[in-house]
């Protein structure tokens, strides 16, 4: 079912042309006092006017270094709807800005928005959730994400989220369970996962694998994925008519498959010929995940049996143009070929 879009459209009653003096004129240190009016359209005003410098990241660094960051973070919490929808939009244009997310880690902003989850306005959670998700690209981001203890509430939102703020919490999630997956885990992500992958959105699919990807890619990971028989609904996938779909799918069964359980799962599901075809592909960008894939599943007896019919599927890619293809190719045919 189609969802009406986020609109950023401030109310009829908010006029930005009405401000005083022109944006680029307005001294930063004015509109921090300004921030701290008593008078709600002053804060507004101040606040339009924010939104338009920022985008500048020398007003950034301005704006940090005269602490306006202090100033905004209780702004979040305010009453008035349009002051916290200008609020999130002026954080979420200065995570744009390495200087801004740096600023941002610092000042603790990441655990102040976690009141936003709930907002009633839709445009002021979209705003949250884009910020986490430029703050969650850089390393020392998603640690602060992580330690701010938003992985399980964000795992439950994709339960109810509006679909365009799916695709930002999927996004945040698939950097931040890079460096760890034990909170998400212990919050059912991968059931919740699971049922993304059948998502009508495609976006919302090639998303979702993707941080089953990452999951997959640590041991206990694994273990989950397999217990809750993800592995079958990932090889449907590998049949997906959309490549960054089959790409991200085809990753995570790859990392999935570790482990005996995984390729006794993707054997049981039939994983090779839907495999063989993406190999056969010559333009399929899921090409190198589905010979890695294979080669695991060739460690297997019936495997192994199976892909010695098809060794001209792998002949092919020993001319291919990308090296990585062609490594991942002879390693496989080793395999393959292998006699006990």
């Amino acid at each position: 079912m189609a969802q009406p879009r986020i609109s950023g459209y401030l109310p009829p009653d908010i006029d930005p042309t009405k401000a005083p003096l022109a944006f680029g004129r307005r001294a930063l240190p004015k509109l921090n006092e300004e921030l701290q009016s008593p008078e709600l359209l002053t804060q507004q005003r101040a606040l339009m006017a924010l939104c338009d410098l920022v985008h500048d990241p020398e007003k950034v660094y301005q704006a940090i270094a005269l602490g306006f960051l202090d100033n905004l973070k209780t702004l979040l919490a305010h009453h008035d709807r349009t002051v916290r929808q200008k609020t999130t939009e002026v954080l979420s244009i200065m995570a744009m800005h390495s200087i801004g997310r740096q600023g941002l880690i610092r000042s603790g902003v990441v655990s102040a928005l976690t009141g936003l989850l709930d907002d009633p306005e839709d445009i002021c959670r979209k705003n949250t959730h884009q910020i986490f998700d430029m703050m969650a690209k850089l390393p020392e981001g998603a640690g602060g994400v992580l330690q701010a203890g938003l992985i399980p509430p964000l795992v439950l939102k994709l339960k109810t989220e509006l679909d365009e703020i799916q695709e930002l919490i999927l996004d945040t999630l698939s950097n931040c369970l890079r460096v760890e997956v034990s909170e998400a885990l212990a919050t059912g992500a991968v059931t919740v996962l699971k049922e993304k992958l059948s998502h009508p959105s495609t976006a919302i699919r090639s998303k979702a694998a993707c941080v089953l990807l990452e999951i997959s890619s640590h041991p206990e990971g694994k273990i989950v994925v397999c217990e809750e028989e993800v592995i079958p609904v990932l090889v449907s996938l590998l049949e997906d008519t959309h490549p960054k779909v089959q790409v991200n799918a085809t990753g995570a069964l790859m990392f999935a498959i570790v482990t005996p359980q995984g390729r006794s799962s993707a054997m049981s599901a039939e994983a090779i010929p839907p495999l063989l075809k993406l190999v056969a592909e010559e333009t399929s960008k899921a090409r190198l995940n589905a010979i890695k894939t294979l080669t695991l599943l060739a460690e297997l007896p019936e495997g192994r049996q199976t892909l010695l019919d098809h060794r001209d599927t792998f002949q092919q890619c020993l001319d291919d143009p990308c090296e990585a293809v062609r490594r991942a190719a002879q390693i496989a045919f080793r395999v393959i070929e292998w006699k006990p």
